[in-house]
């Protein structure tokens, strides 16, 4: 894998994520009900949706910072684990939107919020480990 998946993923996924801002760009500026969602700003599923937007890119810019150190994978320990823990992480603004839109439980929200922290403390401590000359 060496990355690739990581880097290709938080790619997609921040295009994904960009383009759910339009989405709510259009929900504050042109929808027929604009008023009632500018005046939720910080409840209910305006604010969630609003956290999913910023969740999903800030998740899928770590990805590809993640997915580079696997040019490292020589030096690091466990990148391999490291990167799937980074991939499981977008569990966290896909569970925000389960629950926005279908209602669903914040597992998803709890197990990427987890994964991903994991997975940048490890990686944090895996680049303190290399030696260097």
């Amino acid at each position: 894998m060496n990355g690739k998946n990581n880097i290709a993923i938080g790619f997609l996924t921040m295009g994904f994520f960009m383009a759910y801002g339009f989405l709510l760009i259009y929900l504050r500026d042109f929808a027929p009900d604009k008023e009632a969602w500018v005046n939720s700003y910080s409840i209910g599923k305006h604010f969630e949706s609003r956290l999913a937007h910023v969740h999903g890119n800030l998740f899928a810019f770590l990805n590809i910072l993640i997915g580079y150190p696997a040019h490292f994978q020589s030096q690091l320990a466990n990148v391999k684990a490291i990167s799937w823990l980074a991939l499981t992480g977008l569990l966290m603004p896909i569970g925000i939107l389960s629950e926005v839109y279908f209602g669903l439980p914040p597992a998803l929200v709890l197990i990427g919020a987890m994964a991903m922290t994991a997975s940048v403390i490890w990686l944090g401590f895996s680049f303190l480990r290399i030696k260097t000359a």
